[in-house]
């Protein structure tokens, strides 16, 4: 008796569950509203890898250059569609302004910001 109880609930709370769930579903949906992508947002992503890009290609292009292999404090922000601005510390004024030199050649850098410091010797 009791097995043949048990044989009518279980697929009956499996039955209860999944159909709660559909319920919980179908409602969800109906409660989301979909967000089209307005042209500013489309232009502000765009921004957003360009700028990221930029700095990516910045980085790469100061750790490839021999001079500037071992600078290590070097840090790159790219804002305002190819702005790249430089800061951290270098040994020298000839690497401070090798390092904006490479950035300026990097595609898509538009200006760079050169606000690297030369580290006093000691």
């Amino acid at each position: 008796m009791k097995a043949k109880a048990l044989a009518v609930i279980i697929p009956a709370l499996f039955f209860a569950a999944a159909a709660g769930a559909a319920d919980d579903k179908s409602t969800s949906k109906s409660n989301d509203t979909m967000h089209t992508p307005t042209t500013q947002d489309r232009e502000h992503n765009r921004e957003a890898v360009s700028d990221t890009t930029i700095t990516g290609k910045v980085k790469t292009a100061l750790a490839a250059d021999v001079g500037l292999k071992t600078m290590t404090n070097v840090h790159v922000e790219t804002n305002n569609d190819g702005v790249v601005t430089l800061k951290g510390e270098v040994t020298s004024a000839d690497q401070k302004k090798h390092a904006a030199d490479v950035a300026k050649k990097v595609s898509g850098v538009k200006s760079v910001k050169n606000e690297l410091t030369v580290a006093s010797k000691k």
